[in-house]
Parts: structure tokens; sequence; C-alpha cells
């Protein structure tokens, strides 16, 4: 009887303790950051992605595992898209994502090329404010860029590219 009981002490503190270790556990989901654009009227308006950043309410910034690329905006319209980034970061609160920039930005008119200028965007970024609460399992943000309202012709005939971005 006093092993039975001895026997049951230890079963139980082994439960106990299986149930702290799963507590202390912290949750995570499947981010996964996708890119879209409403239609413009140019041939091709190419951002030169880098890397993808998000921070979360209760974390640091992460860097997520990026596909790295020159994009065409104009491919993913329609209904259509990419992603971008994808990662598991811990169940928490969005805050901001930054699309990290390299400087081969271009836009083709007409069938002319002319170079984009992002103010920032290889420096700091292209930056999205936001309060997402994620989701377990897989969440996925998509970053529509509107390049009608983004993409400006300066007077001197420079292409800038101001981004007007709505998160679905």
């Amino acid at each position: 009887m006093r092993i039975l009981k001895l026997v049951g002490l230890f079963g139980l503190t082994a439960l106990l303790g299986l149930a702290s270790c799963t507590k202390d556990k912290e949750e995570t989901t499947q981010l996964k950051i996708h890119l879209t654009d409403a239609p413009y009227n140019a041939s091709a308006v190419n951002v030169d992605i880098r890397e993808v950043r998000v921070k979360l309410q209760k974390h640091d910034w992460i860097s997520l595992p990026t596909n790295q690329g020159i994009y065409n905006l104009l491919e993913y319209q329609n209904g259509l898209d990419t992603v971008v980034a994808t990662a598991v970061v811990p169940l928490d609160v969005l805050q901001e994502v930054r699309f990290v920039l390299g400087d081969a930005n271009s836009i083709v008119i007409s069938g002319q090329t002319y170079p984009l200028t992002i103010p920032s965007g290889s420096e700091s970024g292209l930056k999205i404010k936001l309060q997402k609460a994620l989701s377990r399992d897989i969440d996925s943000l998509v970053a529509d860029f509107d390049a009608a309202l983004s993409i400006h012709q300066e007077g001197t005939g420079d292409y800038k590219l101001k981004p007007v971005i709505k998160l679905k």
C-alpha cells in the first residue's frame, strides 16, 4: 500500500513537472508576408526587397527569412500576390512591418526605364505601423502597394516612391 502511494506521488510530481514545462513554452504562429498591387499605368514598377522585419509588442525586432529580389509590383494585381517572407514567430501583437530595400528600384514608362528613388528605403526601410493580434497556426498579412498613389514624378523628371500601402 505504501509503495502504491509512493508511486502515485512520483506520478503526480512528474505530471505537474510536465505541465509547468509546457506553460513556460511560448506559443508561436507561422507568419507570411505577401505583396500585391493595385493597377497603374506603367509597364513595370520594380522594387528591390532585401529584408523584411517585424516588431512584436513583447519582443525585439525579428528579421524574417526573406525571398530577396526585384519584384515588379504590376505582376501582382487582380487577386495575385507573392510571399516575400515567412517565419515562425511568437504569438503576439504585430506592431510594425519594415521592408528594407536595395538600390535597384525602377519604373518603366513607354519603354523607358527610370530610377525610382525611395526615401530612406535602404536605411530604415518602408515602415508600416499596425496593431494586429496574430492568430494561432498560420497568419498572413498582405501588403497592398497602391502604385498610382505612391509614385510621384518630380519637376526634374525624377520618380519617387512614397508608398501608400494597405494591409489586408
